[in-house]
């Protein structure tokens, strides 16, 4: 995830061609980000009519000033000419325009954007685990030029733990080593650029997780865990079905509920002469 920071320089109004009748752009600044480089301002405010701008450039080694294709525009920005180089020494100036009405033109200092811009995070394009190590394959978040000595430098660590190594790769395809198996590691990746004043440091990435796989040893113990354990519960309830078959009658007998006669047929049965339907039948004539 790449997080917009901006180079802002406080710059003075310069004397030059003041304008008493038109304001100056304030706000000036130049925002750099990845070697893409943009000179920016406020918009003037007037009660009729519609401001311009007009944007030039110079280099260290020449006087004259250049357009930047920002000629007469409204836009408020004016993104620095593809000729301008990484290691030149630029100066800009953007000035406003009303019909025939200029302001004053407004003066930056130097800048390299080499040594000023703002370097983002690297992409991870792909993460490989095997039960060791992480592969992990980037891209640099700027369009590398010839001769450039560029570096990532990777952070990781346990998901349990704090940041605990960071190592220097050379190249866009690395592997962290000496791991555990299917153990979760986490790691950030920047991005470092030699320069001539030393080392341009860019922005971490966001730390990324991911699992160590199994070992096949391990793999292989854990389906034959697996298999042990499947082969005893089938011996146990085979041995429970066999325990059932034999005893079955058993089972059966006392799963059979107790037979009793209800009270009032045992009544009936004990004292035959007590049941009142007895008493209304007439003896029979012999």
């Amino acid at each position: 995830m790449c997080l917009n920071v901006s180079i802002i320089i406080f710059i003075p109004l310069l004397p030059s061609e003041t304008s008493p009748h038109l304001p100056a752009p304030q706000n000036v600044e130049i925002y750099s980000y990845n070697f893409q480089s943009w000179l920016r301002w406020s918009p003037v405010a007037v009660e009729n009519g519609s401001v311009l701008y007009t944007a030039h450039y110079k280099s260290g080694f020449f006087e004259e000033w250049s357009g930047m294709g920002c000629a007469h525009t409204p836009q408020t920005q004016c993104g620095f000419p593809p000729e301008v180089g990484r290691r030149w020494t630029v100066q800009l100036r953007v000035r406003a325009e009303l019909g025939n009405l200029t302001s004053a033109w407004v003066l930056t200092p130097a800048f390299v954007p080499e040594a000023n811009t703002t370097l983002g995070p690297p992409r991870v394009n792909s993460v490989s685990a095997s039960p060791e190590s992480l592969l992990i394959s980037l891209s640099p978040p700027f369009p590398p030029e010839h001769g450039d000595l560029l570096q990532f430098l990777v952070s990781y660590w346990e998901d349990s733990s704090s940041p605990a190594a960071k190592v220097g790769i050379p190249g866009t395809l690395f592997q962290i080593g000496n791991l555990k198996e299917s153990t979760v590691y986490c790691f950030s990746v920047q991005v470092q650029l030699k320069i001539f004043s030393g080392h341009l440091q860019g922005e971490q990435s966001a730390p990324e997780c991911h699992r160590t796989a199994l070992s096949e040893a391990t793999r292989a113990g854990y389906i034959s865990a697996l298999f042990l354990v499947a082969l005893l519960f089938v011996n146990l309830l085979a041995a429970a079905l066999l325990l059932l078959w034999k005893h079955r009658q058993k089972l059966k007998y006392w799963a059979q509920p107790p037979l009793q006669i209800p009270a009032h047929f045992q009544e009936v049965r004990g004292h035959p002469q007590s049941h009142p339907c007895w008493a209304h039948r007439r003896p029979r004539l012999k």
